[in-house]
């Protein structure tokens, strides 16, 4: 045998038991034995050399796995034909195979890139990818996550298996034999048809559900059954290196464009550079790509995507489907990678499951609306379908025509379809641009925060200990559960950005980190949405504390999420630190002890953050007149939109002075004090890290205001922050009559704002002339026009004093 000689740095190989791992960016297959010696100088001489290249673990230890399959595995697409059972005529020169790579649409049907393999190609190869770079320390998902997307890869498994084309099974070499597992993913949550014969009834409103399955209920195969399920490709190891094995032995590749980012886009970027024209990402989940305006008329557009024709593939019996059978099954991806999930109340990751959650919610859809607030019903109130949406396991189109076709027309069915649009409109701004995850929308913005960065701030909130019930039940839920429903999101983002004005980022990546839905369109967006960091002018603020009030005014949620509040009667919950020293002792629960101060003065922090906020505005206003920041914004009127805000927002403010502070008129009218008329005592303003606390020897019950504005509960509950509201008009979903019912018959759709949330553009136009204000609220205005004098102001308003409108 020739002897050829390779030199190659010792640092980049690891010994580990007579084999040899590598970077998985150093890979070569060449021939037969390998044999190391290392020399004197640091180099390794090789002979003859087939390097296998193994995977390791977050530790660098030898797993097992190697990258599969290889090339040797990979018959060409005549190879398949020609050696299989197939009636195809065609000569070989003629035939075409394709491989259907799945990433996130895990599913059969409505998959467009499936239905054109099976159209165009003699003979296809489903294949899903291991990759190995998801299971290490960046990977930003918790185990629950992987579980779930495990449960998915066994169940698309099991539909390939049982779809009526015809197999063609190729095993891999022998030297793969090892890694052959008798030990499926099983389903754990979901009851058997025998449980529930309703399950695998014949009504109509099962038949309109296309889910690409056969009637046998697959996802309740025996474990031997499962491990036979061939219908499904499974590799491991880098997409990249296994997908150009596939493209050299002559398979064109198939793939569903989907927007991602981070690690997602620059794999994407490899594949298509390796395998070049080989591979197509195919565009079928009805956003726009390659526009230079993507939002033109976009709402038409999305609106009739989602009411065409879904794409099904067309397969037959005579159907070639070919399979490499590499003994890679989701069960030993998790015992290599030690996947060990703790999280409760997880949703199982089947198409079984999915279809049976979507049937029961349409069951449920008239009491939608009321129960998408308050985090207590929102649990088993709202569809529960975002993980299956995120994965793929259904489409939203699947599940669009579905609830309109058996659904009953009502507010609940209007409500929940506008959603499945804002869910398409968030995943279009990560499709015109991919640096939401990193990088701030508006240039501005980029570093807002970090020098505030606080690492006990940050582990307060992540670990549910700031002092503010509610935020610690929903950040408690979400550690538990992996789940939170949108309002306490969005609380979370307000307090974690605005209240302890930490760096964005680092809570976007604990929320992407935990939650079993985490859609990176979504969660990234919406962070920095709620954060404020496009550069609109419209901002939200929540305050907690009111949320106990309109969302939990019992305690049920505190209580069960935050056990050691449980003795505190629920009129001290929304701020336990002003509960009497004498019921903290009756009830044992000493705050400071037993629960936690405030971690920072609320009012306080919320004033700075206005303050500097403010500073910025018009700043951002002129970068969103850069056609480069506006298009990344991602904005439903386009470049005009963009423009409209810059020019109504770039206003010359050369008076930089630090009392130049505009508050909206909510954080005028309504500070958050005891309603003891003797106690006139304010929050002091104190520095971020420092906390105040004014005890009371009565209960506290914040004063309303008397300006009532809708806060965004009920039918606006789960919108698009203020910066996407206009993406998708409600008219196009919501009637008049639901308009009036949820401002007036409907007790979870009103509430006073102004304690809740405060906004800078809502109440732009309330500038008064403070020092006609009376002595106790002494705020500093910046001059933006006329001032407004104390009887304009009262002209305008209609009120007939300042305590009427709420000044004193």
């Amino acid at each position: 045998m020739q002897r050829c000689n390779l030199k190659i740095s010792v640092t980049q190989l690891v010994w580990t038991r007579s084999q040899v791992w590598a970077e998985t960016d150093i890979l070569w297959e060449c021939i037969p034995q390998l044999l190391l010696s290392v020399s004197p100088d640091g180099f390794i001489p090789i002979t003859s050399l087939r390097l296998h290249v193994l995977m390791s673990d977050n530790a660098g230890n030898d797993t097992g796995i190697r990258s599969v399959p290889v090339f040797a595995d990979i018959p060409a697409p005549t190879e398949t034909l020609t050696t299989g059972t197939s009636s195809k005529t065609e000569t070989p020169s003629d035939v075409n195979g394709c491989v259907v790579w799945h990433r996130k649409h895990l599913r059969t049907a409505d998959h467009r890139a499936l239905a054109r393999a099976v159209a165009d190609a003699d003979i296809i190869c489903p294949l899903f990818v291991f990759d190995p770079t998801f299971y290490d320390g960046d990977g930003l998902a918790c185990d629950a996550r992987i579980k779930f997307l495990h449960e998915a890869i066994d169940s698309l498994r099991q539909l390939y298996a049982t779809a009526p084309t015809q197999l063609i099974t190729h095993a891999a070499s022998t030297s793969h034999d090892y890694l052959i597992e008798k030990t499926p993913v099983e389903p754990q949550q979901i009851p058997s048809s025998t449980d529930n014969p309703e399950l695998n009834s014949d009504s109509a409103s099962d038949k309109s559900l296309n889910t690409g399955r056969n009637d046998t209920d697959v996802s309740h195969s025996s474990p031997a059954e499962s491990a036979s399920a061939s219908g499904l490709t499974i590799g491991y190891g880098d997409p990249v290196d296994i997908l150009s094995h596939f493209a050299d032995r002559g398979w064109s590749i198939l793939t569903m464009a989907t927007p991602t980012s981070r690690y997602g886009e620059r794999r994407d970027n490899r594949v298509q550079s390796a395998c070049g024209d080989a591979l197509r990402f195919i565009s079928g989940d009805g956003l726009i790509r390659d526009a230079e305006w993507s939002r033109v008329n976009w709402q038409e557009h999305i609106t009739e995507w989602l009411a065409s024709e879904q794409h099904t593939p067309g397969w037959t019996e005579d159907t070639p489907q070919f399979t490499i059978s590499t003994g890679v099954t989701p069960s030993v991806i998790e015992r290599a990678h030690d996947i060990n999930p703790t999280k409760t109340m997880v949703p199982t990751g089947t198409h079984r499951a999915a279809t049976t959650q979507l049937r029961a919610f349409v069951d449920r859809i008239g009491s939608y609306p009321r129960n998408i607030s308050a985090p207590q019903d929102a649990r088993t109130g709202t569809s529960g379908l975002s993980p299956y949406l995120n994965f793929g396991l259904l489409s939203i189109r699947q599940v669009y025509q579905y609830v309109n076709d058996a659904a009953p027309e009502c507010r609940g069915r209007r409500m929940f379809t506008s959603r499945l649009i804002w869910n398409c409109h968030y995943n279009q701004k990560l499709a015109d641009w991919a640096g939401w995850t990193d990088r701030a929308v508006n240039p501005v913005f980029e570093e807002f925060n970090a020098d505030n960065h606080n690492p006990a701030l940050v582990d307060a909130w992540k670990y549910g200990q700031t002092g503010f019930p509610m935020v610690d039940a929903s950040m408690r839920c979400l550690r538990e559960t992996g789940w939170l429903n949108f309002r306490m999101r969005a609380m979370c983002v307000s307090v974690f950005t605005h209240i302890l004005q930490q760096p964005w980022w680092i809570g976007a990546d604990w929320f992407h980190h935990h939650l079993i839905d985490s859609d990176v369109g979504i969660n990234y967006t919406q962070w920095q949405s709620q954060a404020g960091l496009i550069g609109k002018p419209s901002q939200r603020v929540y305050n907690p504390r009111k949320q106990v009030r309109d969302h939990d005014p019992d305690g049920e949620w505190i209580t069960k999420w935050v056990p050691e509040l449980s003795a505190l009667p629920a009129q001290y919950l929304p701020r336990p630190e002003r509960t009497p020293l004498a019921v903290q002792s009756e009830c044992d629960v000493i705050i400071g002890d037993d629960y936690p101060q405030p971690v920072v003065d609320f009012d306080a922090c919320r004033e700075t953050f206005w303050s500097r906020y403010e500073r910025c505005r018009s700043e951002a206003a002129r970068e969103l007149a850069r056609p480069e920041i506006a298009k990344r914004a991602s904005f439903s009127g386009g470049y005009d939109a963009a423009q409209a805000i810059a020019q109504r927002y770039d206003v010359d403010e050369s008076d930089d002075n630090s009392e130049n502070i505009q508050l909206s008129f909510s954080e005028i009218t309504t500070p958050d004090v005891d309603n003891n008329p003797t106690d006139k005592t304010t929050p002091g303003t104190t520095e971020l890290a420092e906390t105040t606390h004014n005890s009371s020897d009565s209960p506290v019950t914040p004063e309303e205001s008397i300006i009532s504005v809708p806060t965004g509960t009920g039918d606006h509950a789960g919108d698009p922050s203020p910066d996407d509201r206009e993406a998708v008009s409600d008219a196009a979903h919501l009637s008049p009559t639901d308009m009036a019912e949820s401002s007036v018959n409907d007790n979870t759709d009103t509430s006073s704002e102004t304690d809740e949330q405060t906004t800078i553009e809502t109440f732009n136009w309330w500038l008064i002339d403070v020092s006609t204000v009376h002595h106790q609220y002494e705020f500093s205005i910046p001059v933006v026009g006329n001032l407004i004098s104390v009887s304009e102001a009262e002209r305008v308003t209609g009120r007939s004093s300042w305590t009427e409108c709420g000044f004193a």
